[in-house]
């Protein structure tokens, strides 16, 4: 059973750094990519990056590549999100999922699930 923890996140200035982990507390974690979405009040959620299950294929959305690096440890369970050059619009609360589909790499909300239970991050100086 696929149970998803996130820790990380909180408050950061404009060009600050954060590292989000999502830890999986089954024995699951090899079995499925792992992506991360956002979702900002009042917008829908968003793909953000995803990291495949050998860690050699990794996608990002126009907005973060370059600044935000997907990885994972599968000796660990645990995936991370670093979050580099944060700037105000980045400001959402920030999802692990385990893909559920072999299309994830499209980055589709429903193409991924479950989720971990989100953590915020919010930018502002």
């Amino acid at each position: 059973q696929i149970q998803l923890v996130q820790s990380g996140g909180g408050l950061v200035q404009p060009g600050g750094s954060l590292r989000l982990s999502c830890v999986d507390s089954g024995n699951t974690f090899e079995s499925y990519a792992l992506g991360w979405f956002r979702q900002a009040p009042g917008k829908d959620r968003e793909f953000v990056a995803a990291v495949s299950r050998s860690r050699r294929n990794k996608y990002y959305s126009d907005s973060v590549k370059g600044r935000f690096t997907v990885s994972r440890d599968n000796a660990m369970s645990t995936g991370y999100l670093q979050m580099n050059d944060l700037i105000p619009e980045d400001t959402a609360v920030y999802y692990c999922a385990a893909a559920r589909s072999n299309s994830w790499y499209q980055g589709r909300v429903e193409y991924f699930g479950p989720w971990g239970q989100g953590t915020q991050v919010t930018v502002s100086s």
